[in-house]
């Protein structure tokens, strides 16, 4: 299925008249305000979201997993579900690729693909926190952290053919998770598990083309929960200061224990140049991947305001932007649309807060007008906004009304069948 412009005209025609009319009253009064509203939806246009292969099928849990039909099966069909996301938000236009759960078998074929629903390649993941069918060795105790020489050069190499894959495609930077730690006292050093780990990054790292990054995420626990070797965004910040300048922490908002405060750690990684992407979604408890902004929307907002004052205050490259969610639930395109609708209300959210006034909130230590400043930009309803960026793109006033009125997932289902499902995990 491929969502066409009469597709799209026909879903916003309803409702134009009400959306105009909410973005008119909206836009008047944010020019009251000294806003550039026109600006505004140039800067919200700009912000695009990397859609992540295995997000585009149903997630799973230890207990089960529950298709909902018509996912997709192959990587062509993988890109083909993202360019109906953008074709619909206008906010989505690449996808992450996970290897070797989506190796492509014929590039020439795969970038034909791409180029014909307007989609790039993002970041490259690499894979090493499961054995493959014809591994010849195991990740069971780590692997790039493994006290085996022989697994660790498995998973450099396995590294290594990742960026070869993410080169052929266009991609600029490799994401590496590593599931390695311990679930118990004495099981290995910590000290030759980081070391380990630093050795084995440096040989990927050397590997890497002049202009890609490398992106290292953290994790506090899970699989393991006696200890992560790369719990913390400080273990990341430290092994990217390490490896040099084309090294950076990659930020996962579930990846964090409770009460964890994000925006700080963006702020300090900014203040050093060190941020080097988003993995965006939602928790009540631990890495829970919910839909972005379900749980705690100010928080999203108190971290987006962070990047906001980092873009004018700091030289830190632009993060890379990408959804990382998996569940068993609701229709995973509705996610990803829900997801990118929250990501881009949080931006615009923070792009409203009016600095100058809260810069001198903080010199005078006037607390209460600090927090009346922040909660005024993130209670302001900015969603006609948001529409009204997306309708000029050419894309949904209301992306997934008009994704159910088009009946995409019945259509996918019919293209692809009910039992149709998506690799990964």
């Amino acid at each position: 299925m491929k969502i066409t412009t009469d597709h799209i005209h026909s879903s916003n025609k309803p409702l134009e008249i009400s959306h105009a009319r909410e973005f008119n009253f909206l836009a008047e009064n944010l020019e009251k305000k000294g806003l550039n509203v026109e600006a505004l939806i140039q800067k919200i246009q700009a912000l695009q979201i990397a859609i992540p292969s295995w997000a585009l099928g149903t997630g799973g849990t230890r207990f089960g997993r529950f298709s909902g039909g018509g996912e997709p099966s192959t990587l062509i069909q993988k890109i083909q579900d993202v360019g109906i996301l953008h074709a619909l938000n206008r906010s989505s236009d690449s996808i992450s690729l996970h290897i070797p759960w989506d190796i492509p078998q014929d590039y020439d074929a795969i970038l034909q693909a791409a180029a014909e629903v307007e989609i790039s390649f993002d970041a490259v993941n690499s894979n090493t926190f499961q054995d493959q069918a014809d591994q010849s060795l195991s990740y069971k105790f780590g692997s790039l952290a493994n006290n085996d020489k022989s697994i660790r050069k498995l998973a450099i190499e396995h590294n290594k053919e990742v960026i070869r894959i993410g080169e052929k495609l266009g991609s600029k930077a490799l994401t590496v998770w590593l599931a390695d730690g311990s679930s118990f006292p004495g099981q290995h050093s910590f000290r030759k598990a980081l070391q380990n780990t630093y050795e084995s990054l440096l040989e990927i790292y050397q590997e890497l083309p002049s202009d890609w990054k490398m992106l290292i995420e953290y994790k506090p626990y899970e699989p393991y929960f006696y200890s992560t070797v790369i719990s913390d965004w400080g273990t990341s910040f430290l092994l990217a200061n390490k490896l040099g300048d084309k090294a950076f922490t990659l930020v996962d908002l579930g990846h964090h224990l409770p009460n964890t405060n994000i925006e700080q750690i963006v702020a300090t990684l900014m203040t050093e140049g060190k941020l080097g992407g988003f993995h965006f979604n939602d928790s009540k408890y631990g890495d829970d991947d919910l839909t972005v902004g379900s749980i705690k929307p100010y928080q999203l907002f108190l971290i987006f305001n962070e990047l906001v004052t980092g873009f004018e205050e700091t030289s830190n490259p632009t993060p890379a932007w990408m959804i990382d969610a998996s569940h068993n639930l609701k229709d995973p395109m509705e996610d990803l649309l829900q997801s990118v609708e929250a990501i881009k209300l949080a931006y615009a959210q923070a792009l409203i807060v009016d600095r100058k006034s809260l810069e001198a909130a903080q010199d005078g230590q006037d607390v209460g007008q600090g927090q009346e400043i922040l909660q005024d930009a993130f209670r302001t309803d900015l969603r006609p906004l948001v529409r009204e960026s997306i309708r000029q793109s050419g894309g949904a006033i209301s992306p997934i009304q008009s994704y159910r009125d088009l009946k995409v997932r019945e259509t996918l289902i019919k293209e692809r069948g009910k039992d149709s499902k998506a690799s990964g995990l």
